[in-house]
């Protein structure tokens, strides 16, 4: 027989069906704010996700709180994607490099205009999402800089403004269209990136705080 603490643990635990709803709206609905931007119908991306509209609201109470998780996945995403970077072993700049492709292809740029004023950025699972990131992707920086292979006076705001505008046009406006160029240009960013540096920045290393005061 289950003890009553038994059954109270396994009513909290969220269900595997459930989880995977959850993931299967917060994945279409990444793809239609990329696709048609922030305004898509909610309906839409139930039935994109291939659940009833019921479970779209049960799960996200809002559309705020829907675009917070896309942007927090995103973001987690972005993240794995430095963790990887960080645990190759050679060449270090060329781990950069992959990362930078992979965090185009989750396409930051489009996701930025869905930040309204009316959105909470000082959500404590946006802040955690942001902290984690902003600090892996600085390892791996680090770790090309002290191997002396990037230029010492570029900082983390500075490789998310190249990967957000290189990787636009802005969702809704046919942004699948020039994938093709999309890593054209950002691997000739990433060759400005190498050291020794040909040429002085004006101004100073860009951080992601600098980036929010903007």
């Amino acid at each position: 027989m289950q003890t009553a603490t038994a059954v109270q643990r396994k009513a909290s635990r969220p269900r595997a069906d459930a989880l995977r709803n959850r993931e299967r709206i917060v994945g279409a609905a990444r793809e239609m704010f990329v696709e048609h931007g922030p305004d898509v119908p909610l309906d839409d991306i139930a039935r994109r996700a291939g659940v009833g509209n019921a479970t779209v609201y049960r799960n996200f109470p809002d559309r705020d709180a829907l675009v917070r998780e896309v942007v927090c996945s995103v973001m987690d995403r972005t993240a794995r994607a430095a963790e990887e970077a960080l645990a190759e072993t050679g060449d270090a700049f060329a781990a950069l490099e992959r990362f930078v492709h992979a965090a185009a292809d989750e396409r930051i740029s489009a996701l930025c205009p869905m930040i309204s004023s009316t959105f909470d950025q000082d959500h404590p699972d946006l802040e955690a999402a942001r902290e984690r990131t902003e600090r892996l992707i600085t390892e791996v920086m680090d770790r090309a800089r002290v191997a002396g292979q990037l230029r010492p006076d570029v900082g983390v705001g500075d490789v998310t403004v190249a990967v957000a505008q290189l990787s636009r046009p802005p969702a809704g406006v046919g942004c699948l269209s020039v994938d093709r160029f999309v890593h054209r240009h950002l691997q000739l960013f990433l060759d400005g990136l190498r050291a020794p540096a040909r040429s002085v920045l004006p101004g100073t290393a860009a951080t992601l705080e600098d980036l929010r005061q903007v």
